[in-house]
């Protein structure tokens, strides 16, 4: 059972139910779990575009690990900007994914599942820009670091008006009922070995909805480089920098690339084949 506060960040005082957009039917699943495609440890994917089949080089977490510490050491960048850049990529990606319009509910709910690093991070700035698209974001964040820049990323929320769950709603149906689709930004590409509560039963929670999954540059709970067959399998999903290796596993229906600050130079020490990005946008799409 939810207490009262819970219930209030959800929007919802008497019934779980939320009014289906005029004219339009009963959302149903577009994520049931895909076919696992075998290509674990596949080292390149490729994308079209108007001229085009191309490929962009994928990669292990030792390198990605190397790229974003790179960034700060050689480049100047700080946790700062990069989280912020995330951020707002993940959020631009969402909505053109899924478009307020195109919502099935009366009002544009997203569920933002944040986790104590750094992906959590991007989810506190992905609900913030999508506040500022329209959008009606929730966040459950329950392991909170105590570090300064995680703190102020809360405040910026809760300035915003942007609620935060108490309790994690443990029905996959009423995640379904209440939310148009939820955004896992619990783990990234730092994440080894397994996974511990709350996470674990949040996780298994979200295998289970019927609504789109939007996964903040890897699938929580999978292994960086060989996927996890058994776990979440996400509709979205948003690559940032460059793709990890296990987004040759990705099978949902929408792949964005968020990594338009990307350095030419590094691009070109890592072979990366970065793709160009339209007009003046933050995100490509790959898929």
């Amino acid at each position: 059972m939810f207490g009262l506060r819970t219930l209030l960040g959800l929007g919802i005082v008497v019934s779980s139910q939320l009014v289906v957009r005029a004219g339009s039917a009963p959302r149903v699943s577009q994520c049931a779990r895909p076919r696992w495609r075998d290509m674990a440890g596949a080292a390149s994917l490729s994308y079209s575009s108007p001229s085009g089949k191309h490929t962009l080089r994928l990669l292990g977490q030792e390198e990605a690990q190397s790229i974003d510490q790179e960034l700060f050491t050689e480049y100047g960048f700080t946790l700062e900007q990069l989280m912020e850049l995330a951020g707002l990529s993940c959020a631009t990606a969402v909505a053109k994914a899924y478009p307020v319009s195109s919502l099935r509910k009366q009002q544009a709910t997203v569920l933002v599942v944040c986790g104590p690093g750094n992906n959590g991070g991007d989810g506190l700035v992905c609900a913030r820009h999508l506040k500022l698209f329209g959008y009606e974001p929730t966040i459950f964040y329950p392991k909170r670091p105590g570090k300064t820049l995680y703190h102020a990323l809360t405040t910026q929320c809760q300035k915003m008006d942007i609620p935060f769950l108490t309790e994690f709603p443990t029905e996959p149906r009423f995640i379904d009922e209440v939310y148009n689709l939820v955004v896992d930004a619990i783990f990234g590409f730092s994440f080894q070995g397994k996974v511990r509560e709350p996470f674990a039963s949040i996780l298994s929670t979200l295998e289970t909805v019927t609504i789109p999954i939007a996964s903040v540059d890897i699938p929580s709970g999978w292994d960086v480089e060989l996927g996890n067959p058994q776990g979440l399998q996400p509709d979205l999903l948003v690559s940032l920098t460059a793709p990890k290796k296990a987004a040759a596993l990705f099978t949902g229906r929408y792949h964005f690339l968020g990594g338009r600050f990307v350095p030419p130079a590094l691009d070109r020490k890592y072979h990366l084949n970065l793709p160009p990005y339209p007009g003046t946008e933050c995100v490509r799409q790959l898929l």
